[in-house]
């Protein structure tokens, strides 16, 4: 079992404009919810980390069918709620869908309110102009923020870098700025589709927090046998991201994205080739990034009734073809 390290002060960064303080690991939400995994480990390991200093919480409305959320408010009770970074995301992509979503969120985690909620896998163009229509699900998520439900608003994806950037550019046009990007950020990731190259430098010039995800890509980077698990967390560490969040289905899991956040220091350029040259090879071809190449992490596709019906307009122009 963990153990509190009193003489451990876990590194804290400043979530983009916000002025909030993050810790530099944020504990995943998708593995917590496993029906592998006794709901009573889940919410010790949950309780672990904030007791270490871990306050970022992640979470989504569909992860496990909503286990996830519900052992997240289970161990989010007895105070720990006050030392915690709350995180959901929600699928819906109309207005309805998407109240209706962060409603059953703000039940299964028992709260008042969530600190952060994302718009969850944007991962087709369309996707922007989905929830940027009058009844889309951002105008949903700007009325809970002014009801005082949520505090921020982000976005995340996984699928291409130009996606990101191309909702960046909506959201402009649509007079919004977004608090977080969520997207995956990893030792591979720099050699294909990066979103390391394309969308970092744009959300740093922005202000905008980064939210860091699949540093070992669910350990699908650890089976190229080419780096550790601290030296992936390392390099994720090593860039300019406001939370490094990594999924932990045990304590032993916990322990070492703990050691990771303990041991790390500015990498140097040397370093940052080192580790890039050996993961170069194999990841060419996205082949240890399936959530690039494949639909297999893409829930949304394998559940489109998630994101609800298409507007109203496009539905008039359905009927009449």
């Amino acid at each position: 079992m963990s153990q509190v390290d009193p003489g451990f002060a876990m590194p804290m960064r400043t979530l983009g404009g916000t002025g909030v303080q993050v810790s530099l690991i944020g504990l995943g939400g998708w593995h917590l919810g496993f029906k592998s995994i006794d709901e009573q480990l889940s919410i010790r390991i949950i309780r672990s980390a904030i007791d270490q200093g871990i306050n970022f919480m992640d979470n989504c409305w569909d992860y496990n069918e909503g286990a996830s959320e519900i052992r997240m408010g289970k161990a989010l009770q007895d105070g720990y709620r006050d030392r915690a970074f709350v995180m959901t995301k929600i699928d819906g992509r109309t207005k309805k869908d998407a109240a209706k979503q962060l409603d059953e969120s703000l039940r299964r985690l028992q709260l008042d309110h969530i600190d952060l909620v994302q718009h969850h896998e944007i991962l087709r163009y369309e996707d922007p102009h989905r929830i940027f229509e009058e009844d889309g699900a951002n105008a949903a998520l700007v009325e809970a923020r002014d009801a005082g439900k949520i505090r921020f608003i982000g976005f995340t994806g996984h699928k291409d870098p130009r996606i990101h950037l191309y909702t960046l550019e909506v959201a402009r046009e649509n007079g919004f700025e977004f608090d977080t990007v969520q997207m995956p950020l990893n030792v591979m990731d720099a050699h294909y589709r990066s979103f390391e190259k394309m969308v970092l430098p744009e959300l740093v010039k922005q202000n905008i927090g980064v939210l860091a995800m699949k540093a070992l890509a669910n350990g699908m980077i650890l089976e190229s046998k080419t780096v550790t698990a601290i030296e992936c967390l390392h390099y994720a560490m090593n860039l300019p991201a406001s939370v490094v969040i990594t999924g932990c289905e045990s304590m032993e899991d916990l322990e070492q994205a703990l050691t990771a956040a303990r041991t790390f220091k500015p990498m140097t350029d040397e370093q940052v080739r080192s580790l890039l040259s050996k993961t170069e090879q194999p990841a060419s071809r996205g082949e240890y990034e399936l959530f690039k190449t494949t639909s297999i992490y893409d829930g949304t596709a394998l559940h489109p009734e998630w994101l609800g019906e298409e507007p109203e307009r496009v539905q008039r122009v359905m009927q009449t073809n």
